[in-house]
């Protein structure tokens, strides 16, 4: 074989051995990007966790949460906001106070509630992390979440009477349902076939999470629903430099909610997370 009939082959081979090199010096990068802003966002989903879950602020029990926490809890010290719609729904009134609350935080910094203030994201985003395979799953299937909002948050409500979105929430089973029967031998002896109905559908959210990026978030939750069109107006948007953008695809692979970013950046289902700024020149932090 000649000498030029191997270089080729050579210059395929270093090639590929270069790109797990080249991969492996990203990593730091990355991390750097998006560590932090992960940490800051941990800490601040725990702290509204903990106010939300405060026994001793009882007097707010009639204040909606502005993210989702169940007002079954024992030490929940807000009212849930879907739970107090559906309320409203099921007799037939309009919730003013309610939708004053949502549409004013929503105006202010529209879904980033659900990046920076909701434990739920917190803990799809920590079951996450678990070093399985994982599982990418469509963007447009999150119709779905308004689909949930129209009909088990206002219409059934509305036609029954009943809370049928509280009745099979997942949040409802891990902060009340699961704790009060575990606490109380009455509540245990009431337990019926709906109890692990709502333990089975608990255990496959908290499953499905361990693959999918935020799959509550992005197909289920009625609240998010709500502040998605808010983003259009809220001024917590993110800069986007498009004639920078190479399409390497860095901040979708940090996105906790699986989009695509260059296309998706600041629409319905943008968190406002903040996890992609600095990860490139399209993406820079503030100041930069």
């Amino acid at each position: 074989m000649s000498i030029q009939s191997t270089r080729p082959a050579a210059a395929k081979l270093a090639q590929a051995e270069s790109a797990p090199r080249s991969a492996m010096a990203a990593l730091p990068r990355l991390a750097r990007a998006y560590g932090p802003t992960t940490r800051r966002r941990g800490l601040w989903q725990a702290l509204s966790f903990v106010l939300a879950n405060s026994y001793f602020v009882k007097f707010l029990k009639y204040v909606p949460c502005p993210t989702l926490n169940c007002y079954a809890c024992p030490a929940a010290s807000f009212a849930c906001p879907i739970g107090t719609l559906q309320h409203f729904a099921a007799t037939r009134r309009v919730p003013f106070f309610t939708l004053g609350i949502l549409g004013a935080i929503g105006t202010v910094v529209g879904r980033a509630v659900c990046g920076w203030a909701c434990p739920v994201g917190g803990l799809q985003e920590l079951l996450y992390k678990a070093p399985v395979r994982k599982v990418r799953v469509s963007n447009r299937l999150t119709f779905v979440r308004y689909l949930v909002l129209a009909g088990l948050v206002f219409a059934v409500p509305f036609l029954t009477g009943e809370p049928w979105f509280s009745k099979l929430c997942f949040v409802g089973t891990l902060e009340a349902g699961v704790p009060l029967a575990l606490g109380d031998r009455t509540i245990r002896s009431l337990i019926g076939p709906f109890f692990w109905l709502k333990v089975g559908i608990t255990a496959a959210l908290l499953l499905m999470m361990v693959f999918v990026k935020r799959p509550f978030c992005r197909f289920v939750c009625p609240l998010g629903a709500i502040y998605a069109p808010f983003n259009r107006i809220a001024p917590s948007s993110i800069a986007f430099r498009e004639d920078l953008c190479v399409r390497c695809g860095r901040c979708t692979e940090v996105c906790p909610m699986d989009l695509d970013v260059p296309k998706e950046i600041n629409g319905l289902n943008c968190i406002r997370c903040r996890e992609c700024v600095g990860i490139c020149k399209a993406l820079p932090r503030p100041g930069a």
